[in-house]
This record gives C-alpha cells, sequence and structure tokens, in this order.
C-alpha cells in the first residue's frame, strides 16, 4: 500500500503527526486510523465474496486482480492457447530493423551509383572545398 514512501517521508510523516495531534492524542488516533482501516478490508472482502456468489459457479476462479488490464494481458500470455509465445519468439524486432536499413542502404548505393557517378563525386569534392561560412548545396534526394 505504502511501497513508495522512503525512510525520510516516514520520519517527517512521524514528526509531522506528533506535531499536529500531539503525543497524548497521537495513540488514540493511530488506534483510530487502523480500525477504520481494518473495517473497510471488510467490507471490501464481504462485497468480493457477494460478487463471486452472484455470478455463480461458473465464476469462482474469478479473480478481481484480472480487471487489471496488465494482469490479464499477462495472464493470457501465461496460458498460451493462442500459440502467442511462437508468435512473440519468431518476430525479431532488431533483425528486421536491420533487414531494413540494409534494404534503404543498399538501395541508396544503387541509385546513385546507377546515376550519374561523375555528379555524385563533384558533390563530395565540393563539400569538401567549402568554406566555413558556406552552405553546402541543397540536396532535394536526401531529405
Amino acid at each position: 500500500m505504502f511501497n513508495d514512501i522512503g525512510p525520510l517521508e516516514l520520519v517527517t510523516l512521524v514528526v509531522l503527526a506528533v506535531l499536529v495531534f500531539g503525543p497524548e492524542k497521537l495513540p488514540k488516533m493511530i488506534q483510530d486510523v487502523t480500525r477504520t482501516i481494518r473495517k473497510i478490508r471488510e467490507f471490501s472482502e464481504s462485497a468480493k465474496a457477494d460478487i463471486r456468489e452472484e455470478l455463480g459457479p461458473e465464476f469462482k476462479d474469478f479473480e478481481f486482480e484480472d480487471l487489471n488490464p496488465k494482469t490479464f494481458i499477462r495472464k493470457q500470455l501465461d496460458n498460451d492457447e493462442l500459440g502467442l509465445k511462437e508468435i512473440r519468439n519468431g518476430f525479431d524486432l532488431k533483425k528486421e530493423m536491420a533487414e531494413v536499413t540494409d534494404a534503404v542502404h543498399g538501395r541508396d548505393a544503387d541509385s546513385s551509383s546507377s546515376g550519374s557517378t561523375g555528379g555524385s563525386v563533384d558533390m563530395t569534392k565540393k563539400r569538401e572545398k567549402l568554406d566555413a561560412d558556406e552552405r553546402p548545396p541543397y540536396d532535394a534526394d536526401a531529405t
């Protein structure tokens, strides 16, 4: 419930509670809070039991945590009736991206070599000879 509260924050809350409620009233306040939390938990459990009872025997394995989409998907992937693990393991995104990148670079190399090779050599020579304040020529094919 309070997994993200660090030790410094906990000490700060305790000191703040002592200052606000005082050392005389603090134990009674803690008892009241724990009693309220206990009642809320009992109410929640009884509501869950009532819902399970109303749903009938076909939903006896139903867990309310399954309503969380992440938990539901994780359970379905672990169940693997549809063969999703094979699909997930068969699809390698890095490999696919590397193949696409190779194809793009191969196509760029082919298009520059199939065009006028003298033009591409001239462009590289021009880029090398540019002054510091000069801008390179605009290449519409590169964008």
